[in-house]
């Protein structure tokens, strides 16, 4: 009954999310670097801290500090879809949640000082990436189903690790954006406040789990993200472009404005292959370096090959 209790909260807070913001014009307008040709609701992922912040409710006596930083990097975010709000807040903003995260992960207490501070640029350098990685139709949506689920196998079936109402809630979530965003013409887009919650909550979850775990094969569980996201990095580095502007050179970008590509196919395609990779990391047998070594492998190939045949303009 609560599960139906909260899609119930979710759809009636999309739809009213979405009555305010045709009212105050909260909208996304299309640019030379975007892949979307029509002006759309922007925010939609407002939904995905409501869903967080339910969850923290329902058990809030143990998940209070973690919910705390969901809603502090939602805020700025959803400020900075409206506002235009500097880096360098925002950057204090993401600071400030992630160290709310370890210090419920207590990571202060357990890592030496030289860890802590390449955690901080992994975990915020995974967030920045993960809403850079919104850009088409159904992606961000489908993406963090993948990657949940992964968590709540892991959770449930091989090594219960936290409350599962903290993964079902955000995937219940998921599930109603997706009804209005996973579409040809998409109703709504899930906005910075949607992405980046959503990226901050998936690193909640999954350092909670590695650092209970002592597994931290667990991060592979962004494999599909982080190989788009570092190949393309690096391929802007090479075409010595500025890698914080905005741009249309991540390998989904391609598909879809290059190969015209169903947005839809494409944002598929990076959830099946994210899951086919999630499975292989649960049950391999084989030794962790090597894993580590062979879950991107295939990925990193076809980015390498097949990327430069599909531009319009080769690298």
């Amino acid at each position: 009954m609560i599960y139906i209790t909260v899609v119930l909260l979710l759809f009636a807070g999309m739809l009213l999310y979405i009555k305010l913001a045709n009212k105050y014009l909260i909208f996304d307008e299309p640019n030379g670097r975007s892949s979307h040709t029509t002006t759309t609701v922007r925010g939609g992922g407002i939904i995905f801290v409501l869903s967080i912040l339910l969850a923290g409710a329902y058990h809030y006596t143990d998940y209070l500090i973690p919910v705390t930083g969901a809603v502090l990097i939602g805020t700025i975010s959803f400020l900075d879809d409206n506002m235009n709000i500097s880096r360098l807040l925002r950057f204090f903003f993401q600071m400030l949640a992630v160290t709310l995260l370890f210090v419920y992960d207590q990571v202060f207490q357990g890592l030496p000082i030289w860890a802590i501070v390449a955690l901080y640029i992994l975990v915020v350098g995974i967030i920045n990436a993960y809403n850079f990685m919104d850009g088409i139709n159904g992606i961000t949506g489908l993406y963090s189903l993948a990657v949940l689920g992964s968590l709540q196998y892991i959770n449930i079936v091989k090594f219960p690790f936290i409350e599962a109402d903290l993964i079902w809630f955000p995937m219940l979530a998921c599930i109603v954006f997706l009804y209005f965003n996973f579409r040809k013409k998409a109703l709504v887009f899930a906005g910075d406040i949607g992405s980046i919650s959503m990226a901050f909550w998936i690193i909640f979850l999954l350092l909670d789990l590695i650092l209970k775990s002592n597994n931290w094969l667990y991060i592979l569980f962004l494999t599909v993200y982080g190989v788009d996201t570092v190949l393309t990095i690096i391929h802007r580095l090479i075409l010595k472009q500025n890698i914080f502007e905005a741009h249309r050179l991540h390998f989904y970008q391609v598909l879809v404005n290059d190969q015209k590509i169903s947005h839809r196919l494409v944002a598929f395609i990076y959830a099946l292959l994210q899951i086919c990779i999630s499975a292989f990391i649960i049950q391999s047998n084989l030794n962790p370096i090597l894993v580590f070594f062979l879950a991107p492998l295939f990925l990193v190939i076809i980015y390498i090959a097949v990327k430069p045949k599909l531009m319009q303009q080769p690298i």
